[in-house]
């Protein structure tokens, strides 16, 4: 397991549209997933033990971002042929594993996860209502840890933020998991 972290980036950029299939049957695009807040990616897989660690969390933080008037999508970018945990049908079963309430893309041929530069699972981008970056970093402060009385909860803190300022926090923690498991070229 090659352990990776989210570089520190640029804010300010747009969403990039895409058309990506869900396990639920049906293909999304970001006009699709967009809410009337913005747009939160999880950029994850079925296999990494950092995903796996905070599935649960991210599915709980999910629905409160629904609630709130984000959209939510997951997205799995690695290659399936590599690593056949992470193909559609186990993606599946994780969905309904974890109880998601958002929809789960497969980017099989992965220029999603290029041209988002995402490097590693999971990486989370958060965009505001006129689709522009303006997080990426980790979902709270446990990290692969379990979540206790004590853990930040970073992205509803800096969407909180967003929402009232129109600017993401200054500080944003990278998020550590494994990387992207990139076809052979």
């Amino acid at each position: 397991m090659a352990l990776t972290q989210t570089p520190a980036g640029e804010m300010g950029w747009p969403a990039a549209e895409f058309g990506l299939p869900g396990v639920d049957g049906r293909d999304w695009s970001v006009g699709d997933l967009r809410g009337v807040r913005g747009l939160v990616l999880f950029f994850i897989c079925n296999h990494c033990p950092y995903v796996k660690a905070v599935a649960d969390r991210l599915a709980l933080t999910g629905a409160e971002l629904q609630r709130r008037g984000y959209g939510v999508a997951a997205i799995c970018s690695n290659d399936p042929v590599a690593y056949p945990e992470d193909d559609f049908e186990h993606m599946a079963a994780f969905a309904r594993q974890h109880e998601f309430p958002f929809p789960y893309l497969h980017d099989e041929s992965q220029a999603v996860a290029r041209t988002y530069g995402a490097v590693c699972t999971p990486d989370i981008f958060a965009f505001d209502a006129m689709l522009t970056l303006r997080y990426r970093g980790r979902l709270d402060s446990a990290g692969k840890a379990a979540a206790g009385a004590e853990t930040v909860p970073e992205l509803l803190d800096a969407l909180t933020l967003i929402e009232r300022t129109g600017h993401g926090p200054e500080v944003q923690h990278a998020s550590i998991g494994c990387s992207i498991k990139w076809k052979a070229a």
